[in-house]
């Protein structure tokens, strides 16, 4: 079962005014906030990679899989999206803790698809 666009759109609508968006992956959503995928949004749950500070700031975490084969993560039921401020300093630890995103590598230019110089 997909996300539907009423979770996406209540969820954006807990923290309007902040750098938060969501993105579209294969029928689900990552958050990000600035360049950073913070959490994803599955089967219209919240899910935050289990890091020691999202254990603690969740205090009894529940861990789940956001979609089949993953590795588990924290789920955080949409009732606890209720507190905007609560959900947003969920997010702004995990965007804190963390690691920036792997720069993205560029190809090399293949040197037998370049034009021979003509003399």
């Amino acid at each position: 079962m997909a996300t539907s666009p009423e979770t996406i759109a209540f969820f954006l609508e807990q923290l309007e005014g902040r750098d938060v968006r969501a993105r579209k992956m294969f029928g689900e959503y990552g958050i990000y906030l600035g360049a950073k995928m913070v959490a994803l949004i599955c089967d219209d749950c919240l899910f935050v990679r289990p890091i020691p500070a999202a254990a603690a700031y969740l205090e009894a975490p529940v861990e789940a899989a956001p979609y089949p084969g993953a590795k588990p993560y924290f789920r955080i039921e949409a009732d606890l999206w209720e507190e905007a401020d609560w959900l947003w300093g969920l997010l702004a630890l995990m965007e804190r803790d963390l690691p920036a995103p792997k720069p993205k590598r560029t190809k090399p230019k293949d040197e037998a698809r370049q034009r021979p110089d003509k003399h």
